[in-house]
């Protein structure tokens, strides 16, 4: 059944949300486990610090902040839940991990967990729902209008290689090295509708093109969008969906801080960014950075040329400097910095973590204690509440 689009719920501008998707896990050889109902059955939790939820397996929960004005409330959110569910898994004998994918799991044994949304997913994409157990960070910007949501849906969208590349963590599919940074987006590439938001001029004119896709048949409800970018009425939000989960909530924090610092500096600028023909090479840059990461090089439909993505984030980093400072989140976008070397992303790490025990076994469970580990003393702290 087709669900309203609804009015656009305006927001508090350049608020933030985070959406975690985390791995659980047996802590007998770290292999995905069937915990997530049980585990939430067992939850002593007043919700405090956002949420704990069932993902469309039983292998995999979401957790998600509340809406915060900072990257110091969402760092505050996450720390929370981290001690919630370092206390819960150790009472359901299972461990949790960060990762955008499980280096090993066999996706024939994944359960798909009961609900009328969950089971309505399986019937309709079949084998695809269970190779969906991936995990990814989903960031959220609050926006004051429907018409700045669009605009900034789609600025954003030019920028999707940057949250690919700097959230890279996924390596390893079915025990074996992909070559690929992020491996994590060809299961989401499979979905009809995933990619990129079409170039729309207002919201106006998204209402109608949404209204096309559900009177043919194609969309029910805003859900069914699995795109790199999407507008979320019901939040006041835009949706960022291409980062891989990191590995330590303080990654976490980071991304969060550059969206909503290039949030800011996009909506106060309005660059022209020629969204209309950056979408012709919006799926091979993507690529690219998936596949090789900060190595990837990045096609400029405006310019009729490449150039190293290290390159132009090392100069996005510095452009919004000022704009991080008035923030207050410039101490979290300098946690982003050593991420532009080749040997010092996620997935880097993990790999290293193979040469080193020669097993992934070890390597998830490597994983599982980094997600839970508290901050160095050098790292950005988070506030208490």
């Amino acid at each position: 059944m087709s669900k309203s689009l609804g009015e656009f719920r305006h927001s508090e501008p350049l608020t933030l949300g985070v959406e975690l998707e985390l791995q659980l896990l047996s802590r007998r050889d770290f292999d995905l486990t069937r915990g997530a109902t049980d585990l939430l059955a067992s939850l002593d939790y007043d919700g405090r610090f956002g949420e704990i939820k069932l993902e469309i397996t039983e292998s995999m929960i979401e957790v998600s902040t509340l809406p915060q004005a900072s990257a110091e409330g969402i760092a505050a959110d996450l720390a929370g839940l981290r001690e919630i569910l370092r206390v819960h898994c150790a009472r359901n004998n299972i461990a949790v991990s960060g990762g955008g994918t499980h280096p090993f799991h066999r996706w024939p044994e994944r359960r798909i967990c009961s609900g009328e949304r969950f089971d309505a997913l399986y019937q309709r994409y079949g084998y695809l729902a269970k190779q969906f157990t991936v995990f990814g960070q989903h960031i959220h910007v609050g926006c004051t209008s429907a018409d700045d949501a669009i605009w900034l849906t789609q600025a954003l969208g030019v920028y999707v290689p940057a949250f690919v590349a700097l959230s890279a963590s996924s390596p390893f599919v079915d025990g074996v090295d992909t070559f690929f940074q992020s491996a994590r987006l060809n299961a989401v590439s499979a979905f009809p509708l995933s990619g990129q938001c079409p170039p729309l001029a207002n919201w106006e004119e998204f209402v109608r093109y949404f209204g096309m896709l559900q009177a043919c048949g194609i969309a029910a409800s805003i859900k069914d969008l699995y795109w790199d970018v999407r507008p979320k009425p019901e939040f006041g939000t835009v949706e960022i969906r291409v980062c891989d989960t990191p590995l330590s909530i303080e990654s976490a924090t980071a991304l969060a801080a550059l969206a909503q610092a290039l949030s800011r500096w996009l909506l106060r600028t309005r660059p022209d960014l020629q969204v209309a023909r950056q979408v012709h090479v919006a799926r091979y840059n993507k690529f690219q950075a998936c596949r090789y990461g900060m190595a990837a090089m990045i096609s400029d439909p405006v310019a009729l040329g490449q150039r190293p993505l290290r390159e132009s984030l090392a100069e996005l980093l510095e452009l919004l400097a000022a704009d991080a400072r008035e923030l207050g989140c410039t101490a979290w976008l300098d946690h982003l910095q050593p991420l532009l070397a080749d040997d010092a992303t996620d997935a880097a790490w993990l790999r290293g973590m193979q040469r080193v025990h020669g097993n992934l076994n070890d390597v998830v469970r490597e994983a599982a204690e980094r997600l839970l580990a508290r901050p160095a003393a050098n790292e950005p702290r988070e506030i208490s509440r």
